[in-house]
């Protein structure tokens, strides 16, 4: 005999659609970014001549972002992370997570207290360094626009394939961080 409790339904197309929403327009914010920065980091490559050591700066930053941004940023901590988040917010899709999505599964509301903080601190760091990157002058812009997309086309794959896996496969067990009032839902 079948025990009921242990029996989970599938689920709703409410909430595929909702956990489309989130990890659709989290793509497209990053995507909107990839296409601002891709040209002017295509400035710094075509139109001006580096010297050998700017090239070196140029490779050297665009490994510490594939490594920093892309790979412990995204891979190993955001995008997991989210996954798990996405999969919550497919099978529990009502509410302000399911109108925000996007930020819900950003860790913005409905998270632990460290979650919350670490995602509010990171998005103020990330929105400076943009403000104070745009200041500088070509091809100083575009050197670090480089490294920047590398780790931002890393974010976009990683955020994908982690998404997948937690809507798709039978168990994702990657801690989603949520608060004590939406862990306690059933």
């Amino acid at each position: 005999m079948i025990d009921q409790a242990s029996v989970v339904s599938p689920p709703r197309l409410s909430g595929w659609l909702i956990a489309s929403w989130g990890l659709g327009g989290f793509l497209l914010l990053l995507i909107q970014a990839l296409i601002r920065l891709s040209p002017m980091a295509w400035v710094a490559i075509s139109e001006y001549s580096l010297a050998l050591w700017q090239w070196g700066l140029m490779a050297g930053w665009t490994l510490f972002m594939a490594i920093s941004e892309g790979y412990k940023g995204f891979q190993k901590a955001f995008a997991p992370r989210f996954g798990a988040r996405l999969r919550w917010l497919r099978d529990h899709p009502q509410g302000l997570p399911a109108l925000l999505a996007p930020f819900f599964c950003m860790g913005f509301f409905g998270a632990t207290r460290k979650r919350k903080l670490v995602s509010w601190i990171l998005t103020m760091g990330i929105v400076i360094f943009v403000l104070l990157i745009k200041l500088l002058p070509q091809p100083w812009r575009g050197i670090i626009d480089v490294g920047v997309v590398v780790g931002l086309s890393w974010g976009v794959l990683a955020t994908v394939w982690f998404s997948l896996q937690a809507l798709f496969s039978q168990h994702f067990e990657i801690d989603p961080e949520l608060s004590d009032k939406l862990a306690q839902k059933p």
